[in-house]
């Protein structure tokens, strides 16, 4: 038995394949999982339900199996509500920057072959999908 917070099987074998610059979408309950992703990429259903579970249910158990060195979300449309990023950002902390493209261009990055990871969610709010870019493995010294 695994004593680790992350005990998904599929994204455990998933992560431990990705390396430096592999890029992770965690994707929100309205992402086209179909038709904008890299077909070569890993596509994990964690969407159990609308509401579980979301981004911010994963990204931290995904924080503690690989490190991040930028991250990537869709610019909001005006006056729509995307405070989940600024969750992101907390999460993240300030050394991991953050930058807002338009939505295809967002769509463009995700079909790029450096994605190689997408975990599909049950986040009902708007404009929170998160595409990260794996860093660094940190020395245990």
């Amino acid at each position: 038995m695994l004593n680790y917070e992350l005990i998904h099987p599929p994204l455990l074998e998933a992560l431990a394949v990705a390396g430096h610059g592999s890029r992770i979408l965690l994707a929100d309950g309205n992402y086209p999982y179909l038709t904008m992703i890299n077909p070569r990429a890993r596509l994990v259903h964690l969407n159990v339900a609308p509401g579980l579970l979301t981004v911010t249910d994963v990204l931290p158990l995904i924080q503690t199996a690989v490190t991040f060195e930028s991250a990537v979300v869709m610019r909001p449309a005006e006056g729509v509500d995307a405070s989940v990023q600024e969750e992101y950002r907390r999460f993240l902390g300030d050394d991991v920057p953050m930058e807002q493209v338009d939505r295809f261009d967002f769509y463009d990055i995700v079909r790029s072959p450096d994605v190689g990871l997408v975990i599909a969610t049950g986040e009902e709010r708007l404009y929170a999908n998160l595409l990260l870019t794996i860093g660094l493995r940190r020395s245990r010294t």
